[in-house]
């Protein structure tokens, strides 16, 4: 897949999400399967039992119950001692993962930029409902160095390796937080490998509470998905993956003699494309999705494949909210 040519970057609120998509996205929240419980209260509904102002239901006293949650109505008309229970809203962290390996810096439209709007639509719902939204991007930086532009050297002598970036942006919350997400993720590029187990090893020990998280990747990972995708499962976080692949990636149109190099790790191919090997890699690009589909199905993870032209008003308006996503 070619890196694509002459990017446009995202550099303002608009370029990543326009007024209409805002308000539409306002009417929208994140879904979860599981009840969450949150640090603070917040505006999510929970079927804990709490201390808000909507009445819930009743149960009998017993002793060492606080006894102004008492409904001396009742206890006038039936001379028993009933506690009035209420509705408990917690609020819900939600996290999202962000790939910017080079990989993902390919496509028309471009992949990783297409990330970033979805990233923004979605870190926008989160927002406006009053969540505990983070941004994390993982990918990798070149090896350090010093200032006068030289390889760092680590105790043994030896130059440093490329380091594992994981960058984050975390405990957003409100509408007014706005500007710092979209800051964070205009500032994000992609570069170097992905190191997605690493990765993601990080980013399971750093999260707190319960919640849901959204992986946004091409998943073209050369040390595999699995490793990474499983440190994330874990901790009562509700997974959804969305893999991200180019027009070009899907149905390519290129043939002749071929010199291609990876843009990850700079290995070299040499290649005659022709109609039969087309087939056999689309076969191939098939057979990949579907496997990951199936490693997320056995281990509750939703995952869906979208292309980097879907508009994403669309996707998350329809797509998403078809799958319950958001609602």
């Amino acid at each position: 897949m070619l890196r694509t040519p002459n990017i446009t970057r995202p550099k303002v609120l608009e370029d990543l999400i326009n007024p209409e998509l805002a308000a539409r996205l306002g009417q929208l929240d994140i879904s979860s399967r599981k009840i969450m419980t949150g640090k603070l209260k917040g505006e999510r509904r929970s079927k804990r039992r709490g201390e808000s102002v909507e009445f819930a239901d009743h149960r009998p006293y017993v002793s060492g119950d606080d006894l102004r949650h008492i409904d001396w109505n009742i206890f006038g008309r039936l001379d028993k001692m009933f506690l009035k229970l209420f509705l408990e809203e917690e609020d819900l962290s939600l996290q999202i993962v962000i790939d910017c390996s080079a990989s993902t810096d390919a496509g028309e439209p471009n992949k990783f930029v297409f990330m970033q709007k979805l990233a923004a639509a979605i870190g926008y719902i989160g927002l406006v409902n009053l969540n505990r939204v983070g941004i994390t991007a993982i990918g990798d930086k070149a090896a350090p160095v010093n200032d006068a532009g030289e390889p760092e050297l680590g105790p043994d002598g030896k130059p440093l390796p490329p380091l594992g970036l994981v960058s984050s942006v975390r405990d957003l919350r409100g509408k007014r937080r706005l500007t710092d997400l979209i800051a964070y993720l205009i500032s994000v590029e992609p570069a170097g490998n992905t190191l997605f187990t690493d990765g993601c090893k990080r980013v399971a020990l750093t999260r707190r509470g319960k919640g849901v998280m959204f992986i946004l990747s091409d998943f073209l990972i050369k040390e595999g998905y699995e490793a990474g995708l499983r440190l994330l499962k874990g901790r009562g976080y509700d997974v959804y993956a969305i893999q991200v692949l180019s027009p070009q990636e899907m149905e390519p149109k290129i043939g002749g003699d071929l010199r291609l190099r990876d843009v990850e790790d700079a290995d070299f191919a040499e290649v005659t494309i022709t109609a039969p090997l087309l087939k056999k890699y689309k076969q191939i690009l098939t057979a990949y999705c579907n496997r990951l589909h199936e490693f997320c199905a056995q281990r509750d993870i939703s995952h869906m494949t979208v292309p980097s032209d879907t508009p994403v008003d669309k996707l998350v308006m329809e797509y998403l909210r078809k799958r319950g996503l958001v609602r």
